[in-house]
């Protein structure tokens, strides 16, 4: 005979047929109620984690992991304080940029954005702008003096332009004064707007609406040409190999920086942000762990059945001298094998669903004729989920955990069982 005995009768009880039906079906849905908890779970955690890796990496790709500026945002001998900071450890890549607030202007329809001056061979090493620019295009169409601008596809929808076209540029001028000879009063000048017309070049979709909506790229000196900064830039973008040193980089730069300067990083701009989406990970996690506490009282409410229904044979294998630690044992062990099963096709269908959420989703917008994601509400409109082993494997030990612990209060109700009173009427 299979021994320990416990488990040889544990594993038996599971896969007998039982004449009883209604317990066969409490069985069945108690290990169904276990699948679909660990299925809910892994797919919303899954697109939980898709969501938080597409934010952070559309965010912080498209900006700088530390920023250097002067105090005023104007800053000079930017190339020494490059040479400068590629010399710091986990500096990847360094490259100048002018930023400006602009309205952009094409025959009625007015808009404000944000203008990025760049030098596209180094702008291509800090972000990934490139990737998201309409092919056949990239950032080597802007060439200095050119005067083109790439645009993002929703700004472009907004003004209404297509490659090809052309667009007014409105900035207020850089204020200067002179000094009336006769009463030494200061009266302003040069107060007229910059108006530059500029060539739609591309267009860029970057999936999310404050960049898609919002920002525009031109060549550096052009931007540098056309808001009178001579030889300065606004400040410098740094990429890092390990985005989570941006503190420590912060520092040392701070250390071996001179003069006027402005340093920032990604943790002060967006740190909570995304320490909230974590939050909000945390706590689905434990609100859909619900569904797994209920799947667990209904194995009690099972394992209680088959207890009541299997009186006669515990009060036999009792009578046979087996010890109520062991009978206990056995109903455990009945109780996590279902909750084995369970939790292994649980677990192989919500990998399958959380791998097809894409295909999924856009199936049910199109049969509902609504869109769940939208950019004005959500920042992005496209999702794929991301399986993290690690949750999967959390959420299967869990489960596991929560299953045999609800098995305890039945098996120790089959170990109080007496022999005498189980076998009276048999």
């Amino acid at each position: 005979m299979f021994k320990p005995l416990s488990t040889f009768i544990g594993l038996r009880y599971t896969r007998a047929k039982r004449d009883n039906h209604f317990i066969s079906f409490i069985s069945m849905a108690s290990v169904i109620g276990i699948v679909l908890g660990i299925a809910v779970l892994i797919t919303v955690l899954s697109i939980m984690n898709g969501y938080i890796q597409g934010v952070q990496d559309r965010h912080l790709g498209m900006l700088s992991h530390v920023t250097v500026t002067d105090t005023d945002w104007q800053l000079p001998n930017w190339e020494q304080r490059r040479q400068k900071i590629l010399k710091q450890e986990y500096v990847r890549a360094a490259a100048p940029f002018v930023e400006k607030q602009v309205m952009l202007k094409q025959a009625e329809k007015v808009h404000a954005a944000l203008i990025e001056g760049i030098l596209p061979g180094m702008e291509k090493e800090i972000g990934t702008i490139n990737r998201y620019i309409s092919k056949p295009y990239s950032l080597d169409i802007l060439k200095a003096g050119e005067f083109k601008v790439i645009l993002g596809e929703k700004l472009a929808k907004e003004l209404d332009v297509v490659i090809g076209d052309s667009i007014t540029l409105l900035s207020p001028r850089k204020q200067s004064f002179i000094v009336n000879a006769d009463d030494g009063s200061q009266n302003p000048d040069d107060l007229i707007p910059i108006f530059k017309e500029f060539e739609v070049a591309a267009t860029f979709k970057v999936d999310m609406q404050t960049y898609d909506s919002n920002f525009a790229y031109i060549h550096m000196q052009d931007a540098k040409e056309l808001f009178e900064l001579g030889t300065d830039v606004t400040g410098i973008r740094v990429q890092l190999d390990d985005l989570f040193k941006a503190k420590e980089v912060t520092n040392r730069i701070a250390k071996n920086s001179e003069g006027d300067f402005l340093l920032t990083n990604w943790t002060t701009q967006y740190s909570t942000f995304f320490k909230v989406l974590q939050l909000q990970k945390t706590m689905l996690f434990m609100i859909l762990l619900l569904i797994i506490v209920v799947a667990a009282f209904n194995l009690i409410s099972t394992l209680i059945m088959v207890v009541t229904d299997k009186e006669s044979d515990i009060a036999i294998l009792k009578t046979l001298g087996m010890a109520p630690s062991k009978v206990m044992r056995i109903f455990i062990i009945q109780g996590g094998v279902l909750t084995l099963i369970g939790i292994i096709f649980g677990v192989i269908l919500g990998v399958l669903i959380a791998t097809n959420v894409s295909d999924i989703v856009q199936w049910v917008e199109q049969l509902l004729g609504k869109t769940f994601l939208t950019a004005e509400i959500h920042g992005i409109t496209h999702i794929d989920a991301k399986i993290e082993w690690l949750d999967v494997f959390l959420i299967a030990l869990s489960t596991f955990v929560l299953a045999v612990l609800a098995t305890v209060y039945p098996a120790w109700k089959a170990s109080k069982v007496h022999p005498a009173d189980a076998l009276r009427y048999e």
